[in-house]
């Protein structure tokens, strides 16, 4: 990689808050330059050597977390349940491909969102942009954007991911803990009674690992897990603050998450955020929409991976249900025929949020659709339908309509709890792991029958 890493500097940065005073930016800049790294280079090795699975079909990448973190909600109860909610996810997930799930959170690191206006219309205050930028109280002293609050995110993401560490290698992951929250979930939700057949398989997959003289306390991979952190890699002067060269190989690594991504609203090939990432190591996601044409995503994967290193680029396809089955091929296609080794990942999120009245929302089954037709889409290209990257959180919030629990256009304002985007709640999210564990099961039986 490069070390010429402020070229950005003279290159157009969309989405860069309006920082009022530049001295308050480069004591920020500096007092975070100065400060340990949250992640470590060969951690961020680790994440491109198993997304490098994803990109040759030999695993399942599952990415989700909050929307915008908040630093009032970076609590203990907070992350623990949004930490189970994604072990619960993975396990049906990975008894559903038989392949193994990559898990990396939207977390320790989510506190900036990029928006449609600098000045919301609503309030005539600036726009609130997650709280490392500004507090999202309506008042001009608390919108105004302030570089100190970076130095806030940085520290809130060092609590954060203190515990997802912990739990994640502490007994909190333990394949048979995590099963029997499964099981709860198909014994006492509406949604969860029809995978009453899929809990009682996996019962009997721990059962058969018993018998074998597989001991689960003295087996880490029943016992441990590893968990990766990600988030948009929107503000430039906290990610290039937290770049780090690392000495023993001269490789050059931001080092504020093991996983950044570049948002639809940033990927522009000539500009700062593609530029930067460009030229650091670590395992780069890059939003696509539906007006991405497939010359642009060639483009792009060129810039990011000149080198074609497996694991190193993962294409986030967010075209919405409407679009996906014939927005998406053509690209695929296109990006394939390049030879680039690139993970093929699902965003059925952002292509479907709706207003009702006033509120911003999405439908469950808007979200299910997305993510059946990019698995329709791969299926008929013969190509791997790599992951998923999903909004959710381990609370009973009330954001997205539908589901099981028939959540309601009425019901919205129960428990409207988010930042900013609205989220999949903990039993909509589970019921979308299953339903997607049933789709790979039911493809993984036919191709198993073909191939007799």
């Amino acid at each position: 990689m490069s070390n010429d890493l402020d070229i950005w500097r003279s290159l157009p940065a969309r989405q860069q808050p309006s920082w009022p005073d530049q001295e308050e930016l480069a004591a920020a800049f500096a007092e975070l330059s100065a400060l340990p790294p949250l992640v470590t280079a060969p951690e961020v090795r680790s994440l491109t050597d198993r997304l490098a699975m994803v990109a040759r079909g030999e695993a399942f990448l599952l990415q989700g977390g909050d929307c915008a973190e908040t630093f009032a909600a970076n609590t203990a109860d907070k992350i623990r349940d949004k930490v189970k909610t994604l072990l619960q996810m993975a396990v049906a997930l990975t008894y559903g491909a038989s392949t193994p799930v990559v898990k990396v959170a939207r977390i320790a690191g989510q506190y900036a969102k990029p928006r449609s206006a600098d000045i919301e219309a609503s309030t005539g205050l600036p726009s609130y942009r997650g709280d490392a930028v500004n507090d999202i109280t309506p008042n001009a002293q608390a919108r105004r954007p302030n570089p100190k609050r970076m130095v806030d995110a940085y520290h809130q993401s060092a609590v954060a991911l203190n515990l997802v560490r912990a739990f994640a290698t502490g007994g909190f992951a333990d394949l048979h803990k995590v099963h029997e929250w499964n099981k709860a979930f198909v014994r006492d939700s509406a949604a969860g009674r029809r995978y009453e057949l899929m809990a009682v398989d996996i019962e009997r997959a721990l059962a058969f690992m018993a018998a074998c003289g597989i001991d689960p306390d003295r087996t880490a991979a029943l016992t441990g897990v590893e968990m990766f952190t990600s988030h948009e890699g929107l503000l430039m002067e906290y990610e290039r603050a937290l770049t780090r060269t690392e000495e023993s190989t001269g490789e050059v690594y931001d080092l504020s998450a093991h996983m950044i991504w570049i948002g639809e609203r940033t990927r522009d090939l000539d500009g700062a955020h593609v530029d930067f990432l460009s030229r650091v190591g670590n395992p780069i996601g890059c939003k696509i929409g539906p007006k991405a044409t497939p010359d642009e995503v060639v483009a792009l994967t060129e810039r990011l991976n000149p080198d074609h290193v497996p694991g190193r680029l993962t294409l986030i396809a967010r075209m919405g249900a409407k679009r996906v089955r014939d927005a998406l091929p053509p690209i695929i296609d296109k990006v394939n025929s390049a030879g680039h080794p690139v993970v093929w990942s699902c965003d059925p999120m952002h292509g479907n949020t709706r207003d009702v009245g006033g509120v911003k929302t999405r439908h469950f089954d808007d979200v299910l659709d997305e993510v059946f037709g990019f698995f329709e889409v791969h299926k008929g290209l013969g190509t791997h339908p790599g992951g998923l990257h999903i909004e959710l959180t381990g609370e009973n919030v009330t954001e997205c309509l539908g589901g099981a629990e028939m959540i309601g256009e009425a019901d919205l304002g129960g428990r409207y709890e988010t930042a900013c985007d609205p989220r999949l709640n903990t039993g909509q999210a589970l019921e979308l792991a299953f339903l997607v564990a049933e789709s790979l099961q039911q493809a993984r039986a036919e191709r198993d029958t073909h191939t007799r």
